[in-house]
């Protein structure tokens, strides 16, 4: 069994603002296979489908980016799931917008949904599929990723979030962290 879990904020004031990211990814893939988020448990949107014969946990946390562990943890330990069997989708402001890298694991990078689900899964081996959304030139932080993409912006994430589904479905399918980094980063 795998977990996805793309992490964002709850809510419409956050609908589309760069730190929700890892919804926006998923939400593409979710619309690529014609699937929905349809339970909501473990303080989360999620759903358990059959994926290329697999078991697969799509998830959206709710609690917030920077408590997306809690929701994260609980369904990992509901399920048994294994951390080397979770992907996090994330948004990352050390790259450029729509640049895509994986990772097996590491710190957080000073990300606080990713300082979280290490603090509540007690490790950081778990993979990232992080996408670059810039960091800001002229204004705060939390301003910049609390805003949405320009027009420009978003087809560089739209192509990206077209990169993430072909990402999730070779995880899926079993193919390990450095396939992945080989092939994607």
């Amino acid at each position: 069994m795998k977990i996805i879990a793309g992490l964002g904020n709850p809510g419409k004031k956050y609908d589309r603002t760069k730190h929700n990211t890892g919804f926006m990814a998923l939400d593409n893939y979710l619309k690529s296979k014609n699937l929905s988020l349809d339970k909501d448990k473990f303080e989360g949107h999620w759903t358990k489908q059959k994926i290329n014969g697999d078991d697969v946990i799509l998830l959206e946390p709710q609690t917030f980016m920077n408590e997306s562990g809690r929701s994260v943890a609980q369904i990992a330990n509901f399920f048994k799931v294994k951390p080397e069997d979770i992907l996090i989708i994330q948004d990352d402001m050390d790259m450029p917008i729509g640049k895509i890298r994986i990772r097996a694991n590491g710190k957080s990078g000073g990300h606080n949904g990713i300082k979280s689900i290490i603090r509540d899964l007690g490790t950081d081996k778990f993979n990232r599929l992080k996408i670059g959304i810039r960091h800001p030139e002229k204004t705060s932080v939390v301003s910049w990723v609390l805003t949405p993409f320009n027009a420009e912006q978003q087809k560089l994430m739209d192509d990206a979030f077209d990169t993430s589904v072909k990402i999730i479905d070779d995880f899926i399918e079993g193919h390990d962290s450095q396939y992945l980094m080989n092939k994607y980063n």
